[in-house]
């Protein structure tokens, strides 16, 4: 049975719909990538999951749990952590002090401490006392990682982490992502890069206007396959 699933997931703004009917599965110790252009539907969907977006109980489902319902502390406190797009660090706390309040809503012990998350990032351990903001944006989106592995989640939602950042920077990010999956935890990953989302994911959806158009493992997918499910056929 999948860690994680969402089943006719749909999902508004008010008037505006922005998610029709998505269905994907995350596995145990699994990485998945969605991706898709701007305006696909992909943060709404990682809000929905993370409890940000309230929806029909059965929905998103969670370890067997209905959990589509619940608001988004409820959520975490079950093991599932965001790392949201923008990094959403607090200005005033430092970098050590950003980290800890990962650990606010879930005293879950497990592999990840202020020292293990350190020795992930190890610029972090350097820069513990600095300003949170007072660091580039690749060290601000380790920070935002490490917050999020503070809660020793079963799931890391990973919202566009590679977005503004230099290439060496986001290799430099992704690297880390065997050792948070060899310390237990599924990963959803959102990206634009294709090649990176690729790279990283054992299994790939694609969406387009708020609807998967295309699943798969990577190998399985054709360059041509890929560029319709995200553009359109017609492109």
């Amino acid at each position: 049975m999948p860690l994680l699933t969402t089943r006719n997931l749909v999902a508004r703004y008010g008037d505006f719909q922005a998610l029709f009917g998505v269905d994907i599965d995350l596995g145990e110790a699994e990485t998945i990538a969605i991706i898709g252009a701007n305006g696909a539907g992909k943060t709404t969907l990682m809000r929905s999951i993370a409890g940000v977006l309230r929806n029909q109980a059965d929905a998103v489902r969670f370890d067997g749990a209905e959990i589509g319902a619940l608001p988004a502390d409820e959520i975490m406190a079950l093991g599932v952590a965001m790392v949201p797009e923008g990094r959403k660090l607090f200005p005033s706390l430092s970098v050590e002090e950003n980290l800890l309040i990962g650990t606010y809503g879930r005293k879950q012990s497990g592999h990840w401490t202020l020292e293990t998350v350190c020795d992930l990032f190890p610029i972090l351990r350097e820069r513990r006392h600095n300003p949170g903001t007072a660091l580039s944006g690749g060290q601000q989106q380790m920070v935002a990682i490490g917050r999020a592995l503070m809660s020793n989640p079963r799931v890391l939602l990973c919202d566009e982490i590679s977005l503004g950042l230099a290439p060496v920077v986001i290799k430099d990010i992704y690297k880390a992502v065997p050792a948070i999956k060899a310390a237990g935890a599924s990963i959803i990953v959102v990206e634009q890069d294709i090649a990176q989302a690729l790279a990283v994911a054992d299994r790939v959806y694609c969406m387009m206007e708020g609807r998967v158009t295309l699943s798969g493992t990577p190998d399985s997918l054709s360059r041509e396959a890929i560029h319709n499910a995200y553009f359109g056929a017609h492109q």
